[in-house]
C-alpha cells in the first residue's frame, strides 16, 4: 500500500479537475481514493509514503504507436524519403536481427520510456516474446503485436507465430501485456492475407494494429490498385468489425474520417515521425470534430528519433494551429488527454488513463521546481507547451514503483548501454 501526499492531483477527468495539495491512496494494483489534502482514512499498515510536495501527480502516458526495438537504429539512417528509408536501409538491416537483439532494443526502449514518464505503449516489431520479457521485466504496460508483411514468403510463419506468441503473452505479467495482431500495412499486406489475418482475430479474440493511410503514395498506390482509398478498402474487406489501432491516418477524405469515426477506430497520431519523414499532417481536428478517438505516439526511434511523449503532445498542438491556421485548434487539455486517457482507450485500457479510484495505478510525478515551470498560471499548458521529460521525477505502474527521484529501479542501465552499443554496431556492418 502506497500513500502520494502532498502533491497538486490532476485527474485528467476534467480541466477542473486538480486538487493543488492533493493525497491519492494506492493498494495493490489500483487507485483506492484521490482527493485533497485530509480527505482520505489511510489505515496503519501502509507500506510506504511518498512525499511529493512541489510535485505534480498525472497519468502516466501512453504511446499508441511504436517499434520499440528499432532504438538499435537509431540516427543511423535518416533524411530519406519513406520508401527509400525503409527499402535501402531499414529493411536490410532489419534482416539481421536476431532474437537477443530485440530484448536488448526494447530494454532501452522501455529505459527511455520509464526516464520521460511513459508507462503504456502500442510496439509492433518482431521476436515479439522477447519484446515481451523485456516489458516484464522493465514494468511497463504494453499492448505488442508481431509485425507482418503479407507479401513475404514468410507470411504464413508469421501469422503461426502471432498466435504462438498471443496464446504465451495475452494477459502476461499480471495483466500488464496484452496482445493484438500486426499486419503492417495495406501496401504490404494484400486482402486475402487481411482476411486470413481476420479470421484469426475471430479466433484468439484480439484487435488488430495496421499502418494506415500514411502516405500520399500510399494512397495513390492502393487506389489505382483496387480503386479504392486505404481506409475505404479496409472498411469493404471488414477489418474494422475489430477493435482497430490504426497508425498514422495522414491522408484521408471525407468520407473515410466518417467511416474511422463511425467504426470507432482508435487512431495513433505521430506527428513527430510525419513531420521528419515528410508524410505530411494529420487531420487531427477534423478526426476529433467527427468523434473518431485519437492518441498519440512517437512511431520508432529510427523516424523520429526519440520515445519523449512529453515532446510529442507540445509537437501535436504546436502542428494543429499551424496547419489549421487557427491558435485554438487542439488546445492543451485535448493534447493532454491524446497522451493519457484517449491513448489508453485507443489502446483498449479501459482501467488506465485516469487519475480515479478503480483505475490502474500509472501515476508520475513531475517536478514543478524548474525554472521553465514558474510561474504557475496554469498547470496543464505548462505540461504540454513548457515541461521536459527530465522533469518527470517518479514513475509507479500498476501500483509498483520503477523510478523514483530519476533511480530507475527495474533496469540495469549501464547493461543496457552496453548491449545495445555492442549490438548496432554488428548491425550497421562497423564490427
Amino acid at each position: 500500500m502506497i500513500f502520494i501526499r502532498g502533491a497538486a492531483v490532476l485527474t485528467m477527468e476534467s480541466p477542473g479537475v486538480l486538487y493543488e495539495n492533493g493525497e491519492i491512496l494506492i493498494e495493490g494494483q489500483y487507485i483506492t481514493h484521490v482527493g485533497p489534502a485530509g480527505s482520505a482514512s489511510p489505515p496503519n499498515d501502509i507500506d510506504r509514503i511518498i512525499d511529493a510536495r512541489g510535485m505534480l501527480a498525472l497519468p502516466g502516458l501512453v504511446n499508441c504507436h511504436t517499434h520499440g526495438a528499432m532504438t538499435l537504429l537509431r540516427s543511423y539512417a535518416d533524411d530519406l524519403p519513406l520508401q527509400r528509408w525503409l527499402e535501402e536501409k531499414i529493411w536490410p538491416v532489419e534482416e539481421r536481427l536476431d532474437p537477443e537483439d530485440i530484448y536488448w532494443g526494447t530494454m532501452l526502449c522501455c529505459l527511455e520510456m520509464i526516464r520521460s514518464g511513459t508507462t503504456s505503449f502500442a510496439d509492433m516489431y518482431f521476436h515479439m516474446d522477447q519484446a515481451a520479457r523485456a516489458v516484464e521485466k522493465a514494468g511497463l504496460r504494453a499492448s505488442l503485436s508481431r509485425g507482418m508483411i503479407g507479401l513475404s514468403t514468410g507470411a504464413g510463419d508469421a501469422l503461426e507465430e502471432s498466435r504462438h506468441f498471443i496464446g504465451e503473452w495475452h494477459g502476461a505479467a499480471d495483466g500488464r501485456i496484452t496482445t493484438m495482431l500486426g499486419p503492417h500495412a495495406p501496401y504490404t499486406c494484400p486482402p486475402d492475407f487481411l482476411r486470413k489475418v481476420m479470421d484469426m482475430a475471430a479466433e484468439v479474440q484480439v484487435g488488430i494494429h495496421i499502418h494506415l493511410a500514411e502516405t500520399g503514395k500510399e494512397v495513390e498506390d492502393i487506389r489505382r490498385q483496387y480503386g479504392k482509398r486505404p481506409v475505404a478498402l479496409m472498411d469493404e474487406l471488414g477489418l474494422f468489425a475489430f477493435p482497430v489501432l490504426a497508425a498514422h491516418c495522414v491522408h484521408l477524405d471525407e468520407e473515410e474520417i466518417n467511416i474511422l469515426a463511425e467504426k470507432k477506430v482508435g487512431v495513433a497520431h505521430n506527428p513527430e515521425s510525419n513531420m521528419k519523414l515528410a508524410s505530411g499532417i494529420a487531420p487531427v481536428t477534423r478526426l476529433l470534430e467527427a468523434g473518431v478517438l485519437v492518441g498519440l505516439g512517437t512511431d520508432g526511434p529510427a523516424s523520429n528519433n526519440n520515445l519523449d511523449m512529453m515532446e510529442e503532445m507540445r509537437s501535436a498542438a504546436l502542428l494543429q494551429k499551424v496547419a489549421t491556421m487557427d491558435p485554438v485548434a487542439l488546445p492543451a487539455f485535448t493534447a493532454l488527454s491524446m497522451a493519457t486517457v484517449n491513448g489508453a482507450r485507443v489502446l483498449g485500457l479501459h482501467d488506465v488513463g485516469l487519475l480515479k479510484p478503480g483505475y490502474k495505478a500509472d501515476i508520475i510525478l513531475i517536478n514543478l521546481h524548474r525554472p521553465h515551470l514558474y510561474p504557475r498560471h496554469d498547470l496543464v499548458a505548462h505540461l504540454v507547451y513548457a515541461a521536459q521529460s527530465a522533469d518527470v521525477e517518479t514513475v509507479i505502474v500498476d501500483g509498483r514503483v520503477v523510478m523514483e527521484k530519476r533511480q530507475v529501479l527495474t533496469v540495469d542501465e549501464e547493461e543496457v548501454y552496453r548491449q545495445v552499443s555492442r549490438r548496432a554496431e554488428r548491425l550497421a556492418g562497423r564490427k
